[in-house]
């Protein structure tokens, strides 16, 4: 992921869980702030220790990163932080892809788009 696309320092995370706007489901927690200056989703990840092995968790960024990078047009120009929870430990690619994708779409984040893609 390109380093202008990410949140990294504590402080961005502090401001989006400040100042933004949270949906959540069983798996996964996402905030959301919007900036007017904003030119591209950023997108700032936490997977807690509980969740799993350092492995486990890793994989988990992985592909949420990969389900953002594939939706990336769809996906509105807002700071993102995203909490995973202990069920992402056993889901694969393609369900973790619906239920991160049903709780962006919950928290008003995915533009709308003309046909479904896959």
């Amino acid at each position: 992921m390109e380093k202008q696309k990410r949140i990294k320092k504590n402080e961005e995370f502090q401001e989006v869980f400040k100042r933004g706007k949270s949906s959540a489901n069983r798996q996964f927690v996402v905030y959301t702030l919007l900036k007017a200056e904003q030119q591209q989703a950023r997108l700032g990840l936490s997977v807690s220790k509980r969740v799993g092995n350092a492995v486990t968790r890793n994989r988990i960024k992985r592909v949420i990163k990969e389900i953002f990078r594939k939706h990336e047009a769809d996906i509105a120009h807002q700071e993102y932080v995203i909490i995973a929870r202990n069920p992402t430990a056993s889901m694969d690619f393609f369900q973790m892809e619906k239920s991160l994708l049903h709780v962006l779409q919950r928290a008003g984040a995915m533009r709308q788009s003309k046909g479904k893609r896959s």
